[in-house]
């Protein structure tokens, strides 16, 4: 199936932006996340704004050929609507297999954040940069492992982007031998938003953890925030995986992936006013203009919810005062406990506690 790109225009490298981060082989690593001994590619004040740039794995992987103007081309996608810092990367960067997919841009340097700080990243915009993404499922991994892929070949779905009165839809073919299309609301966002690891080892861009990563939590729109506990000086911010749309659980391995450009702002709560805040916060919150959203991270989807349900608890408690055992009667009778994603190999949960239950 070919789709109609109209008048689209890529949304290449290059901003006006007062603080712009490219995404280029010098500022992004590919399948690892920054740790403390790498060296921050940009240093920012708190409360900085930065328009970041985002590449999307799809289409620059060595499964995929590592040559984006090529693999789009067979979806009818002409030159001009293929990135340039994508060409840049697959043109000019290794990829290790046993590494994570995923393109990171980053790290950025927050001055004077510290160890016990919290690290505040505000969502102010995400603009699609094409009119496309793709959707994987490989490796034997997914919700179905051992099921889907059918064959022993990756799977990539391509889907396309509409613009309609209603805002952008994705479309995506309903099968390989027909024109009629599937339509679903986009709501970009970046699957992956972190900070570094402590040490000289570069974790893996899989699986998410206390320092963030790849969480894949849809809320993360703009508008919201996400808190992460600092690992390290300075903070050492990261961001990549964009994604256009995906229902919770990204149950093929991912949801509709495609880039961003990104304008966020960094800020840092310090350890007394964040334990006032929040209470003590041992990983990844994120707040909404309607929630708050406690996370929970494990290999195992039980323990994650139980994470998940001890951090909702905690947070009530520090928040509004709730005695403990009435904030898990709060949480059974009101809140709802979604999952994230199942396909990291770290699966994670998060809750959404309604503020406005609070307002009095």
């Amino acid at each position: 199936m070919r789709f109609d790109f109209g008048d689209w225009t890529a949304l290449q490298p290059g901003s006006d932006a007062s603080v712009y981060l490219p995404a280029t082989p010098e500022t992004v690593l590919w399948g690892r996340l920054p740790c403390a001994a790498d060296a921050a590619v940009l240093e920012v004040d708190p409360g900085t704004v930065v328009t970041i740039d985002t590449v999307s794995h799809e289409g620059v992987l060595p499964e995929q050929g590592q040559d984006p103007i090529a693999f789009f081309a067979r979806h009818g996608v002409p030159p001009e609507l293929v990135l340039d810092d994508a060409i840049a990367v697959a043109g000019r960067m290794r990829h290790d297999a046993a590494d994570g997919p995923h393109v990171v841009t980053g790290p950025i340097a927050v001055r004077g954040a510290r160890p016990g700080d919290l690290l505040r990243i505000d969502v102010v915009a995400l603009e699609p940069r094409v009119p496309y993404g793709v959707i994987s499922n490989r490796h034997g991994r997914g919700a179905l492992p051992g099921e889907y892929p059918a064959g022993a070949e990756p799977v990539s779905v391509f889907a396309a982007v509409e613009e309609t009165a209603d805002g952008l839809v994705g479309l995506l073919p309903r099968s390989a031998d027909s024109d009629a299309v599937a339509r679903f609301p986009l709501a970009p966002f970046l699957g992956l938003m972190g900070v570094a690891v402590a040490g000289d080892e570069r974790a893996h861009s899989v699986p998410p953890g206390l320092h963030g990563g790849n969480l894949d939590i849809r809320l993360l729109v703009p508008g919201t925030t996400l808190f992460l506990p600092v690992q390290v000086d300075d903070a050492l911010a990261y961001v990549g995986d964009p994604h256009f749309a995906q229902g919770d659980g990204e149950v093929a391995l991912t949801a509709m992936e495609a880039p961003l450009r990104a304008v966020l702002r960094f800020d840092v709560l310090a350890a007394e006013e964040a334990l006032d805040e929040f209470g003590p916060v041992r990983g990844p919150l994120v707040v909404t203009p309607d929630f708050l959203v406690p996370t929970g991270l494990s290999e195992d989807l039980d323990e994650a919810v139980q994470h998940c349900v001890r951090a909702a608890i905690e947070l009530l408690h520090a928040r509004f005062g709730m005695d403990r055992p009435n904030a898990l009667a709060y949480l059974s009778a009101a809140t709802d406990f979604d999952i994230s994603q199942v396909v990291d190999l770290v699966k994670g949960v998060h809750a959404r506690i309604r503020l406005a239950d609070f307002d009095a």
